[in-house]
């Protein structure tokens, strides 16, 4: 069944997935050491380890229920934006993640502390999640059996919940939400508004992908 389960997965998901844990593997197995995948601006521009733009997107922690807990969020909302909203467009979803990577690289650069992000990967989780409660926004959700909200204010449940668990502002998540935000009014309301020509929003892939 877990075979099963994991080939039926869309493939960029599929691949975000496996990527994951192959390098969670790796440094739980000591085969590579946390310091050498975060990510730092002056290691990658500085010292030119231009690996830490894609590892630092892999990291989530080593194997734990929290660690479970983020792979549940990120399986179910890639694959239901992968088959929902981007079903048949695989090219665009990949796009997608490129400029959702990019942007979240960026975007610390605008906080007082740039480097106060060391793994960019939850703030890439949280971007799915705020594109999908976008995408589908009148499906009503159960919050850890605790409450039913409607997926639009998803986000905020979850800021709002990491908030209070872990005690501190949830920057990584806000990052997310920012872009996912970005992303969603390029894609979607600015195309529809007039704002670009013939359905082209500035999100849209190059012809090249």
């Amino acid at each position: 069944p877990l075979e099963e389960w994991y080939f039926e997965l869309p493939i960029i998901t599929r691949t975000y997935l496996t990527m994951v844990f192959a390098e969670t593997l790796a440094c739980q197995l000591k085969l590579v050491e946390v310091y050498q995948i975060h990510f730092s601006y002056d290691l990658v521009f500085g010292g030119g380890q231009y690996w830490r733009l894609i590892t630092s997107f892999l990291y989530f922690g080593g194997f734990s229920i929290d660690f479970l807990f983020h792979m549940f969020f990120l399986v179910r909302y890639s694959r239901t934006l992968e088959e929902g909203y981007f079903r048949g467009r695989t090219a665009d979803f990949a796009w997608m993640f490129v400029l959702a990577m990019t942007s979240i690289t960026i975007t610390p650069l605008l906080t007082p502390k740039s480097n106060s992000i060391p793994f960019l990967s939850s703030p890439l989780t949280f971007t799915l999640i705020y594109l999908w409660s976008r995408k589908n926004p009148e499906m009503r959700l159960q919050f850890f059996g605790l409450f039913v909200v409607s997926a639009a204010y998803l986000p905020w449940v979850f800021l709002g919940f990491s908030l209070v668990l872990h005690g501190v502002w949830p920057t990584a998540d806000l990052v997310g939400l920012i872009v996912g935000h970005v992303y969603y009014f390029l894609d979607d309301v600015w195309p529809r508004g007039g704002g670009a020509t013939a359905g082209n929003g500035f999100a849209e892939r190059p012809r090249l992908v």
